[in-house]
Formats: C-alpha cells, structure tokens, sequence
C-alpha cells in the first residue's frame, strides 16, 4: 500500500511544471546536501542535548561572509541580514539547476503522548500503553499538545518576534506542517501575530508525507481531513490528501528506509513547485530526523518545542536516482498487560490480542 501511495505522489510530482530548479524527471533527480559553516548544529563540537537556539540566535554562527564587503563595509547589519544577503548572492550564482533554501524545522511542542510515556516509562510505553487511545483519564490519539506544549509554542513565538524586530531574521515565506493534531497547533501557536510580511502570511499547507515515523501508536494516526478543515480552517490542503488514513495499521510500523523515502519525496515535492528561499516546517522528532538524513545533515535531535534551520543545496542531477526499494510494515512488539508504572524492561511478544485497559 506504502509503495502505490508513494508512487502516485511521484508521478503527481513528475507532473507539475518546474519552478525555482528543474522539476525532477525519469532522466534526473534531486541531490540534496546540507551546507555546513553557517549554523552551531551542522558543527560536531556542538552538545545536541544542551544546545539551546533561543540563547544562540537560531544558532547562527557570528562570522564574515565574502560579501560583506559590498553590501555592508560599514559594519551596520545584523548577522541575519549580512547571513539573508549570502544566500541571496548564492542562489543568483548557482545557475538553474542548484537551489538554496534556509529550511526552519520545528518539533511540535510538548504532546499527551509525550506526557505519557515519560509518567510509565518507555518500555511500558512501547509495548502497551502506546497502543491504547488513552487511561480513561487522559487521550493521546492523535495527541493534542499539553499545557506545557502550549507554553513551549508560545515561547518560540515570543522569540520569532524577537528576532524579526531586532535580528531581522528572515520570516518563512512558505509554511508546511503535519497532519497530526500537535504539529497543526503548533504551527499555529508559533506564527500567529507575528509581524510578517503582508504577500506572505501564516497560511501553512499539511502534508501526509510530513507525519511522524508511522507506527502503531495510536498518537501517529491521523484524524480525517474533515477533521483538520474544521479545526483548521484557513490551512490549506495538498492535492491527493485523503479522508481517512491510509497508512498508519495497527500493531505494525513502517520501518526507517521507508520513512527517508517519503521524507525525499516531500522534500523534492517542496524544492520542485516552491520557489520560495525561507520554509518552515512544523513536524516531529522521528520525522525531522528522517529529513535530516535525507538532507545528510549529521544527527541532532530535537527537545520538543525546538527548532533547527538547515542551510540546503538542493541539485538536479541528470540520469534516475539511485534504485531505493520500500520494505514491507514490520510487526510491533506488544504485551498483553501494562508492565509497572516506570519499569525499565518490558516482556513483549508479537501477539496481535488488542491490549485492553484493566
């Protein structure tokens, strides 16, 4: 089912005329890579699990471009601005078949599902309660974001107006999110009421290929599109995005090459009928990391609520892409009861019993 899906998303995408690069066809592909010495996060020195973007600027590192010289030889402009005018001069010598675009990632903020699985403790997670919609208590289907996902958001918007003001940071020009409850929320606390530019609002579209690595958690499936038109009104919709999910199953997960190859189908998707330089993307941890490979940017996890900008070169290459096969879903390992409350080790088995709440 996987493959039918992502075939048809390529042919839709072979379809569209090109804007910005060349739209990919079955004599070239997209190469992407990130470009390093720009930003803390490409750097290896840099602590992934202390860095903090709010405190570093969105990590951009304080340096000299060759064009300074020329657009500011009296020292008057932010690094953002001297950092916007570089990608400005290198996208205008790259010729046709080169693209560069600054990509915004953001981890949605703190969701039920996290809260979760930090009270039980992962094993426990893992092989019951993610399984479930929720205790009784509280429902993480779909999970919304908590009040304390809520601040995160918040306080990321806090920042962006900071910046915008001050660092003149350039704002998104396009904005894409997830389809799942958290990511669509998020993007929405993050960017509203912001002083963005009036020919580009906070209008994201969502996108299925943008979701979480799908598994049999019950938090990664997706609620219908009639669902997200209501909550959300004025996002917009992909062409091809469908009623009712088509790729989450129960019990089984898609396995890691099958999550690169929709993450390069999106992304080629995106750098094919975008022509924007500035995009935001509002998605997930496992998702993000899944981009992250693709663009090969070296690994860096998100907290929830953080965000990474990642400086892309996006190439046409003549001839197909390199022959990338999908993989079947694989089983998930479950327990037919809920281990202790912050057990450290789980005993699962591959039983397809629904579990049920005692």
């Amino acid at each position: 089912m996987f493959l039918s899906i992502y075939l048809s998303f390529c042919v839709a995408i072979a379809s569209l005329a090109g804007v910005g690069i060349s739209t990919p066809t079955h004599d070239s592909h997209i190469n992407y890579t990130t470009v390093t010495g720009y930003f803390l996060q490409d750097e290896a020195s840099t602590n992934t699990s202390t860095f903090s973007f709010i405190d570093t600027n969105f990590g951009l590192i304080n340096r000299t471009y060759a064009t300074d010289a020329t657009y500011d030889p009296n020292g008057k402009k932010t690094q953002w601005q001297r950092f916007e005018n570089q990608v400005f001069r290198l996208n205008r010598e790259s010729g046709r078949k080169v693209q560069y675009k600054l990509i915004f990632m953001g981890r949605h903020g703190e969701g039920y599902h996290n809260a979760a699985e930090s009270y039980y403790g992962t094993p426990a997670w893992n092989c019951y309660w993610s399984l479930v919609d929720g205790n009784g208590t509280v429902r993480w289907d779909d999970a919304q974001v908590t009040p304390e996902g809520v601040k995160q958001a918040l306080a990321v918007n806090a920042f962006w107006a900071s910046e915008l003001k001050i660092q003149k940071v350039p704002p998104p020009r396009s904005y894409y999110t997830s389809p799942l409850t958290r990511c669509l929320t998020t993007a929405n606390l993050t960017f509203s009421g912001l002083d963005l530019p009036s020919r580009h609002p906070f209008v994201p579209t969502f996108k299925e290929f943008l979701r979480e690595g799908i598994s049999g958690h019950t938090c990664d499936r997706r609620g219908t599109k009639s669902y997200i038109q209501q909550a959300f009104p004025s996002y917009r919709i992909e062409p091809g995005f469908t009623e009712t999910d088509q790729l989450w199953q129960a019990y089984r997960r898609e396995v890691e090459i099958d999550q690169d190859i929709r993450s390069k189908a999106v992304l080629d998707d995106v750098f094919s009928t975008d022509d924007e330089t500035y995009i935001s993307i509002t998605s997930h941890s496992g998702e993000i990391a899944s981009l992250l490979r693709v663009l090969g940017h070296r690994p860096f996890r998100l907290a929830t609520g953080a965000v990474i900008p990642v400086l892309v070169k996006a190439e046409t290459v003549d001839g197909p892409a390199p022959t990338t096969a999908t993989v079947p879903y694989e089983a998930i390992c479950t327990c037919t009861s809920p281990p202790a409350v912050g057990a450290t080790t789980s005993t699962c088995t591959y039983a397809t019993a629904t579990p049920s709440i005692p």
